[in-house]
């Protein structure tokens, strides 16, 4: 081997890719390593190999006629360096690589935390072969990375976060600390490197209620803190809040999006679809719901102008122009509103995704008439796009605003970009995809960035996590975006309010609107604002200023400022039809008295077309839920939910608020916790109704609030059953209903109990679900094979994705769980769906495996199931056994183990 000298920047990656880095000159960077020098180089050779056809292929179909069947070469991959004379940029544009393979690998999204270090989501067992083979292996992470020398190119990296399933974002929070989620789970974990070596080694439950089953493709993705103070991500139709009582929700609109969520300057999120290829609810946002505006993708929106010639995508000859190039937009991921400064300002705040089946980048120009917006192709006209590429492996995945003012893009550089069900047997695309040989390519990925002549990028290095939250309030009048978001969520996560008056003054004083807004949401996130201040805002010389102040007004309102409604009836006749607009959707969401007539009357005095078509809609929307009002419970539970929200109104909201956020007291404290998406609610039932049955005093989760839990005994059971019930079902809250026999059955348990609660107590003795680790030991006598890419793994009875046996039931099959020490276990709940529940089956404990208890018995029904035994049972083995022959599978997802 050549002896060549290696740079310090490039010593790490030396000794952990030695074999790929031993064919390098001297004189060649990273970016110069070809990944096809790893190729079998048979694969290009002539001839050719033929192109198989399905037998039952319909030649005359749309999707097969036209189609080229002659043998192509091989789609070769090249280095970074000369992919960059693939790009064909507008006019002063420059990209260049900061990160490539094999450093990475398969890189599907970036995140830059308050030391601009930057994160990338590694999903590396996305489609390593044409049938997705191994797709859900726990070897997907999350690396971190850093330009130390701050030459531009990220050479110091750790492994923050490793052997993951798939995971679907990654969220920076704070110093050291990310927020993640697994495919096919419902939970949002925060992890923290607490010695800080570069390695997440404690792990906490954040958030749940956030998952979803099924294709990877459509899973939830996109975390993402928004101005507002709010978190969204696409598919969930919530968005939830970190507070310092714990993390909050509220329901929302639908947000259509597949693979992206971001915002604009001025708080306004786009979501990005995936299949439909367009973004999605910019209207305005999602809290106020879904509106539907004709037109809003204005004529030719959907042709791309691609310059790929392969017809390479699902829908086949149907969407292919004469050339062989995508004729729609089929397929996109990831989106950015950029923000940054180092750019021309015709750029800035324009909405921008790639669409990795036309190997281009998007941007999107925004027209706004009457308070609608209507989007565009700003390169239409040319026939082009804001980049294009000729190379075919160009997939760009991700887009985002960086610290240095410039833009990066995330790009997979792959051949394949449909997930495995898209490309089965039989299917036009894997006759395309193994023409050009592209299921070969696999595991590289670049991240570009994109540069603009006689503009240098920001060297200034980010240190947030070194700063007061003083030095803090002077990022939020940067003109990158990214550090004002970084510092207003930094401020907001250390809850000091010692800069509210500064805050203040720049909410009043400067001459930066985007830093007066910035100032007002933080105090927002501080629980400080001032009700004069707001309502000072609300008569602002600048319409984006009011329509901020309406906005952040609205949590005032639900904490009780009812006085507001005067301010939306009469911003309703504001000058701008935006602020108009804006008053009639805040009106809307908090329900204010008599909304329904004030909607009306508004029709009929403003005809401005926003005003007609959110108007229209929103009476629509009221008329949907009073008849779904009426059919969303069973009889019996909508009797409970009347009867709670009755007790809760009259009794509950003085203390809990009336959205259920808490009732704020002098400095922002609350005089009792939210109920909005607290875990303890929405945990174990017996929580909340021990807790009205006997109160409870002292601190809870180490917080303590002004006022007291008294006791309720002294209601009867239905009671105490309506508010729990009511409250679980609440303030975006999705929980069971609980039963007056229920209450009663506890009633009696804790009959001798004569003083209240304290928290620990309390605790202590409810059954508490437990979380599947690692170190868990699943098996059982039958597993399926779960869709494309599974395995046979019944681990995933735990997670949305689900377990079942191969055949229909018989009596004697088992599901088993091993734990790694004995738990006192009391309860399992787990969900069959609609007809794969099991038809009777015993639960039994054991502590090694070998002598067994059976301690409960049931027969199942469609949906969740719940079996409780009497008293806990200290064991390390739990099994699940069927004792009655079936005519279907027997299947289990979201099982969860109690223990006390």
């Amino acid at each position: 081997m050549q002896q060549m000298r290696i740079s310090q920047k490039l010593l790490l990656f030396y000794t952990v890719s030695l074999a790929i880095f031993s064919s390098c000159t001297p004189e060649k960077s990273p970016f110069d390593v070809s990944p096809s020098d790893s190729l079998d180089p048979k694969r290009m050779e002539a001839p050719y190999p033929a192109i198989s056809i399905p037998e039952d292929a319909d030649m005359e179909s749309p999707v097969w006629k036209g189609i080229d069947l002659t043998p192509h070469p091989p789609v070769v991959p090249v280095s970074a360096n000369e992919q960059l004379k693939s790009f064909v940029l507008q006019p002063g544009y420059k990209l260049e690589p900061i990160l490539s393979e094999p450093q990475i690998r398969e890189p599907a999204a970036i995140q830059f935390d308050g030391n601009g270090r930057m994160y990338v989501l590694e999903l590396r067992t996305y489609m390593q072969d044409i049938d997705a083979n191994g797709e859900l292996m726990p070897t997907s992470r999350i690396s971190r990375w850093e330009d130390t020398d701050n030459d531009g190119v990220y050479e110091t990296s750790v492994i923050f976060l490793d052997s993951l399933v798939f995971p679907r974002y990654v969220v920076p929070f704070g110093k050291n600390t990310i927020l993640s989620m697994e495919s096919n789970e419902d939970n949002v974990y925060k992890y923290t490197d607490t010695d800080n070596d570069g390695k997440a080694d404690k792990k906490e439950l954040f958030a749940s209620g956030l998952g979803r089953s099924g294709n990877v493709e459509h899973q939830t993705s996109f975390l993402t803190w928004t101005m507002d103070n709010w978190m969204y991500s696409t598919y969930n139709s919530r968005r939830i809040r970190w507070t310092p009582d714990g993390v909050i929700q509220e329901p929302t609109g639908n947000p259509y999006g597949q693979w992206g969520v971001t915002q604009d300057n001025y708080g306004q999120t786009w979501f990005q679809d995936g299949a439909g290829g367009i973004p999605q609810n910019f209207q305005f946002p999602l809290v106020y719901g879904n509106f539907g505006v004709k037109e809003q993708l204005k004529e030719g929106f959907r042709e791309p102008f691609s310059l790929v010639k392969l017809a390479d995508f699902q829908p086949g000859m149907r969407e292919s122009k004469p050339d062989n190039s995508l004729n729609n937009v089929t397929g996109s991921a990831g989106n950015d509103v950029f923000r940054g400064d180092r750019l021309p300002k015709e750029l800035q705040n324009q909405y921008f995704y790639g669409e990795p089946v036309g190997r281009i980048v998007r941007q999107v120009s925004v027209e706004k008439s009457e308070g609608l917006s209507y989007i565009q192709n700003p390169y239409r006209e040319a026939q082009s796009e804001f980049i294009q590429s000729t190379d075919p492996l160009f997939r760009p995945v991700d887009i985002a605003t960086a610290p240095d003012g410039t833009m990066y893009i995330v790009d997979m550089y792959r051949g394949i970009i449909q997930q495995g069900n898209w490309t089965q047997d039989g299917s036009y695309l894997r006759t395309k995809i193994q023409q050009y040989q592209m299921d070969d390519i696999a595991g590289n990925g670049r991240i570009w960035r994109l540069t603009y002549e006689g503009m240098e990028r920001n060297t200034e290095k980010p240190r947030m996590y070194e700063e007061t939250s003083a030095e803090l309030v002077r990022h939020l009048s940067n003109p990158n975006g990214w550090w004002r978001d970084q510092a207003q969520q930094l401020i907001i996560l250390n809850q000091d309010k010692s800069v509210v008056k500064e805050l203040e003054k720049l909410v009043n004083t400067s001459e930066n609107e985007l830093a007066r807004i910035h100032a007002l949401w933080t105090l927002e996130g501080l629980n400080s604002l001032n009700l004069s201040m707001v309502r000072k805002l609300m008569k602002d010389s600048s319409p984006q200023m009011r329509i901020q102040a309406l906005r952040a007004s609205e949590s005032l309102y639900k904490y009780g400022e009812k006085s507001l409604a005067k301010e939306y009836r009469e911003m309703l006749n504001d000058s701008s039809k935006d602020v108009a607009l804006q008053a009639l959707l805040s009106a809307y969401v908090l329900h204010i008295d008599q909304v329904e007539e004030l909607i009306k009357s508004t029709l009929k005095e403003n005809k401005a077309e926003g005003t007609q078509v959110v108007g229209t809609q929103l009476l629509e929307r009221m008329a949907k839920a009073k008849e779904l009002a009426a059919t969303q419970f069973a009889p019996q539970e909508l009797a409970l939910f009347t009867k709670g929200k009755s007790i809760f109104d009259s009794y509950c909201s003085t203390c809990h608020g009336e959205k259920g956020l808490g009732t704020p007291v002098g400095g922002g404290e609350l005089i009792a916790p939210a109920f909005s998406g607290s875990p303890r609610l929405m945990g174990h039932p017996e929580y909340a109704v021990k807790t009205l049955l006997h109160g409870m005093t002292g601190a809870i989760d180490g917080k303590e609030y002004e006022g007291v839990m008294i006791a309720m005994d002294s209601n009867d059971d239905e009671w105490i059953a309506s508010v729990v019930s009511y409250i679980r079902n609440e303030f975006g809250n999705s929980g069971s209903f609980v039963s007056p026999e229920f209450v009663a059955e506890l009633r009696k348990e804790t009959t001798s109990k004569e003083s209240t609660y304290d928290f620990d107590e309390l605790i202590s003795e409810i059954p508490k679900a437990i979380t599947i680790q690692d170190n868990w030991k699943i098996t059982a006598s039958s597993t399926a094979l779960q869709g494309v890419g599974s395995t046979k793994d019944p681990s995933y009875a735990f997670s949305f994705k689900g377990w079942k046996t191969e055949t229909a039931q018989a009596p004697g099959m088992w599901f088993q769980v091993e734990l790694p020490k004995e738990r006192n276990l009391s309860e399992i709940q787990f969900n069959s769906g609609e007809k794969e529940f099991p038809e009777k089956y015993k639960v039994s404990l054991s502590t090694d495996g070998k002598s067994w208890k059976e301690v409960a018995s049931g027969s199942g029904e469609k949906g969740m199931n719940t079996i409780q035994w009497k008293s806990g049972e200290n064991a390390r083995f739990l099994r699940i056994e069927g004792t009655e022959k079936g005519d279907e599978p027997w299947a289990m997802k979201q099982l969860t183990l109690y223990a006390r």
